[in-house]
Protein backbone atom coordinates (compact mmCIF):
# COMPACT_ATOMS: atom_id res chain seq x y z
CA UNK A 1 0.00 0.00 0.00
CA UNK A 2 1.34 3.40 -1.27
CA UNK A 3 1.01 6.27 0.98
CA UNK A 4 1.15 10.23 0.15
CA UNK A 5 0.84 13.11 3.08
CA UNK A 6 1.05 16.41 2.67
CA UNK A 7 0.36 19.94 4.46
CA UNK A 8 0.01 23.30 3.95
CA UNK A 9 -0.60 26.71 5.89
CA UNK A 10 -2.92 28.77 4.86
CA UNK A 11 -3.95 32.48 6.11
CA UNK A 12 -7.39 32.27 6.21
CA UNK A 13 -9.58 31.50 9.64
CA UNK A 14 -10.13 27.16 9.49
CA UNK A 15 -13.82 27.97 9.05
CA UNK A 16 -12.93 29.87 6.22
CA UNK A 17 -10.69 27.39 4.18
CA UNK A 18 -13.38 24.59 5.60
CA UNK A 19 -16.04 26.12 4.01
CA UNK A 20 -15.63 24.78 0.12
CA UNK A 21 -14.02 21.53 1.29
CA UNK A 22 -16.69 20.30 3.18
CA UNK A 23 -18.84 20.75 0.36
CA UNK A 24 -18.58 17.34 -1.47
CA UNK A 25 -19.59 18.72 -4.43
CA UNK A 26 -17.14 22.17 -4.38
CA UNK A 27 -13.93 20.95 -5.79
CA UNK A 28 -13.94 22.71 -9.33
CA UNK A 29 -14.06 26.22 -7.14
CA UNK A 30 -10.48 25.91 -6.03
CA UNK A 31 -9.36 23.25 -8.06
CA UNK A 32 -8.94 24.28 -11.84
CA UNK A 33 -8.37 20.95 -13.44
CA UNK A 34 -11.98 19.82 -12.04
CA UNK A 35 -14.35 21.49 -14.97
CA UNK A 36 -17.38 20.33 -13.38
CA UNK A 37 -18.53 18.61 -10.67
CA UNK A 38 -22.01 16.33 -10.21
CA UNK A 39 -23.59 14.76 -7.10
CA UNK A 40 -25.99 11.38 -6.50
CA UNK A 41 -27.44 11.39 -2.79
CA UNK A 42 -26.50 13.53 0.04
CA UNK A 43 -24.07 13.46 3.19
CA UNK A 44 -21.90 9.86 3.84
CA UNK A 45 -22.61 7.35 1.10
CA UNK A 46 -22.60 10.77 -1.45
CA UNK A 47 -20.85 10.19 -4.50
CA UNK A 48 -19.60 12.94 -6.84
CA UNK A 49 -18.56 12.72 -10.39
CA UNK A 50 -15.57 14.64 -11.34
CA UNK A 51 -15.79 16.12 -14.98
CA UNK A 52 -11.88 16.86 -15.78
CA UNK A 53 -10.59 20.13 -17.64
CA UNK A 54 -9.57 18.56 -21.35
CA UNK A 55 -11.66 15.61 -21.38
CA UNK A 56 -11.43 11.96 -20.11
CA UNK A 57 -13.23 9.59 -18.21
CA UNK A 58 -14.48 11.19 -15.32
CA UNK A 59 -13.95 10.41 -11.84
CA UNK A 60 -16.42 9.03 -9.40
CA UNK A 61 -15.59 9.40 -5.56
CA UNK A 62 -17.90 8.34 -2.89
CA UNK A 63 -17.82 10.10 0.84
CA UNK A 64 -16.99 7.83 3.54
CA UNK A 65 -16.55 9.87 6.59
CA UNK A 66 -17.51 13.85 7.57
CA UNK A 67 -17.59 15.46 10.64
CA UNK A 68 -17.99 19.06 10.55
CA UNK A 69 -16.99 19.89 13.65
CA UNK A 70 -13.55 18.57 13.58
CA UNK A 71 -13.44 19.50 10.13
CA UNK A 72 -12.89 16.82 8.50
CA UNK A 73 -13.84 14.68 5.75
CA UNK A 74 -12.57 11.23 4.23
CA UNK A 75 -13.70 9.76 0.45
CA UNK A 76 -12.50 6.67 -1.81
CA UNK A 77 -12.37 6.63 -5.30
CA UNK A 78 -15.07 4.61 -7.26
CA UNK A 79 -13.84 4.29 -10.66
CA UNK A 80 -10.73 6.95 -12.31
CA UNK A 81 -8.79 7.38 -14.68
CA UNK A 82 -6.15 7.73 -12.64
CA UNK A 83 -3.38 4.67 -12.24
CA UNK A 84 -4.51 3.93 -8.73
CA UNK A 85 -6.83 1.38 -6.91
CA UNK A 86 -7.95 0.82 -3.46
CA UNK A 87 -7.60 5.15 -3.35
CA UNK A 88 -9.16 5.87 0.40
CA UNK A 89 -8.13 9.90 1.44
CA UNK A 90 -8.92 12.20 4.88
CA UNK A 91 -8.74 16.28 4.23
CA UNK A 92 -8.12 17.74 7.63
CA UNK A 93 -8.44 21.66 8.65
CA UNK A 94 -7.02 22.76 11.91
CA UNK A 95 -7.30 26.15 13.50
CA UNK A 96 -3.48 27.59 13.92
CA UNK A 97 -4.92 31.06 15.80
CA UNK A 98 -6.14 34.03 14.21
CA UNK A 99 -6.24 34.00 10.38
CA UNK A 100 -4.41 30.82 10.24
CA UNK A 101 -4.93 27.01 9.56
CA UNK A 102 -3.06 23.95 8.46
CA UNK A 103 -4.53 22.17 5.98
CA UNK A 104 -3.90 18.08 5.80
CA UNK A 105 -4.39 15.52 2.97
CA UNK A 106 -3.32 11.85 2.99
CA UNK A 107 -4.43 9.22 1.05
CA UNK A 108 -3.52 5.25 0.85
CA UNK A 109 -3.59 3.35 -2.49
CA UNK A 110 -2.27 0.81 -4.60
CA UNK A 111 -0.78 2.01 -7.81
CA UNK A 112 -2.16 0.60 -10.82
CA UNK A 113 0.13 -0.13 -13.86
CA UNK A 114 2.60 2.76 -13.30
CA UNK A 115 5.67 2.22 -11.20
CA UNK A 116 4.69 3.61 -6.84
CA UNK A 117 7.13 6.65 -7.73
CA UNK A 118 5.04 7.61 -10.64
CA UNK A 119 1.55 6.87 -8.46
CA UNK A 120 2.52 8.91 -5.86
CA UNK A 121 3.86 12.05 -8.00
CA UNK A 122 0.38 12.19 -9.80
CA UNK A 123 -1.05 12.30 -5.90
CA UNK A 124 0.94 14.73 -4.84
CA UNK A 125 0.26 16.71 -7.48
CA UNK A 126 -3.64 16.84 -7.33
CA UNK A 127 -2.98 17.52 -3.62
CA UNK A 128 -0.85 20.21 -4.29
CA UNK A 129 -3.35 21.69 -7.41
CA UNK A 130 -5.65 22.17 -4.34
CA UNK A 131 -3.13 23.99 -1.85
CA UNK A 132 -2.50 26.46 -4.65
CA UNK A 133 -6.22 26.85 -5.57
CA UNK A 134 -7.03 27.74 -1.95
CA UNK A 135 -4.55 29.35 -1.21
CA UNK A 136 -5.30 31.54 -4.60
CA UNK A 137 -9.32 32.03 -3.23
CA UNK A 138 -7.92 33.32 -0.26
CA UNK A 139 -5.23 35.71 -1.08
Amino acid sequence: MSKVSMSTRINASADKVWKPLRDFNGLPVFIAAIKKSTMEGSGVGALRTLTIEGGGPPIVEKLEKFDDQAKTLSYSIVTSPLPVTEYFSTVEVTDLGPGQCELKWYSTFQPKDVPEPEAVKIVEGVYSGAFEGLKKLFG
